[in-house]
């Protein structure tokens, strides 16, 4: 998303696709492909074969990656599968995830079709649905997270945590700032999608305002948290700021609590990582959106959320 490379690749197959254009002749018929479509006709209608090859392999590394990322989850399942290795739940949980991996390419075959549509009326930079973008991005979190917490719960043993009052509120705290963790990476997905880094690079105010004037210009009210960009950006400021203060208050909490030391591991991390995202974010901010700072900026916030379902994994009842 940010090379604005994803609208490169105007079709898909699950097979054909996978051997890349080699002869000049095929490149040109690939180019000529995408020139029907408005992301050339509008915003890059002088683009060059050299350029075009750029943003294609950058879609094309993408897909194949995907691809890879499924065949890691097939192949080991079937093998293991029929090795007798997967008890009754394990089987549950392994056709979930690879359910999962392929509902996420078509997902994003989805997405990458609203961007290819014709609207004679516009004559805007053509752009992917953010609506369509936030839901390819949650679903990919949300497989990572269940894969995550899969492999954590089986390779990490589980601590005998004391059932307190203490405990049980420290739990439901963690599973509250977990699910912040998780929002504000989601919101991300519509700051890409409207480029809302670009409109106030200011902080901690937007421009001369703490709330800008056009917060609410769009009618009805709703639509500006998912349309407009003024909007999109200071919601995702605000939950930033709240998962810092949230995991802030999370760790003050655990200080009154005996834990366990790779528990109080999971918790320094996460509140280590918490400051550096926000760093990550602000400078991002005030740089105008430099492609390899985003790029951190968004792994960062995965990073964030590794950490957040450790400290799950780590808090987790043990069954009696």
């Amino acid at each position: 998303r940010l090379t604005e490379s994803g609208l490169s690749m105007v079709d898909w197959h699950l097979i054909k696709e996978m051997k890349p254009p080699r002869t000049q002749a095929e490149w040109e018929a690939e180019f000529q492909k995408y020139q029907q479509f408005p992301e050339f006709k509008i915003l890059n209608h002088d683009m060059t074969l050299p350029e075009f090859k750029f943003i294609w392999y950058m879609e094309y590394s993408h897909r194949m990656w995907g691809r890879l990322v499924g065949l890691a989850y097939i192949l080991p399942a079937a093998y293991f599968w029929r090795r007798g290795y997967l008890n009754r739940t394990m089987k549950g949980c392994v056709l979930g995830l690879c359910g999962f991996v392929c509902f996420q390419g078509l997902l994003g075959w989805y997405m990458v079709k609203s961007g290819l549509e014709e609207n004679p009326n516009s004559f805007d930079v053509p752009r992917v649905s953010q609506y369509r973008l936030a839901a390819h991005l949650g679903s990919a979190l949300l497989l990572y997270c269940a894969s995550l917490w899969a492999g954590l719960s089986l390779m990490l043993k589980p601590h005998k945590l004391p059932d307190t009052h203490q405990i049980t509120l420290l739990r439901r705290f963690a599973r509250g700032t977990g699910s912040l963790v998780f929002l504000t990476a989601l919101s991300g997905a519509f700051v890409a999608g409207l480029d809302a880094g670009l409109v106030y690079n200011s902080f901690p105010k937007m421009g001369e305002r703490w709330i800008p004037d056009d917060i609410l210009a769009f009618s009805p009210a709703v639509k500006n948290f998912f349309e407009n960009p003024t909007t999109v950006q200071f919601d995702h400021r605000i939950l930033g700021i709240g998962t810092v203060a949230a995991i802030t208050g999370l760790y003050l909490f655990s200080r009154r609590i005996a834990l366990p030391r790779r528990t109080r591991l999971a918790l320094t991390s996460l509140l280590t990582m918490a400051y550096m995202q926000v760093g990550l974010g602000i400078c991002t901010l005030l740089m105008y959106v430099p492609t390899p700072l985003a790029a951190t900026h968004q792994s960062g916030s995965l990073a964030l959320l590794t950490l957040a379902i450790w400290l799950l994994t780590e808090l987790r009842r043990v069954a009696k």
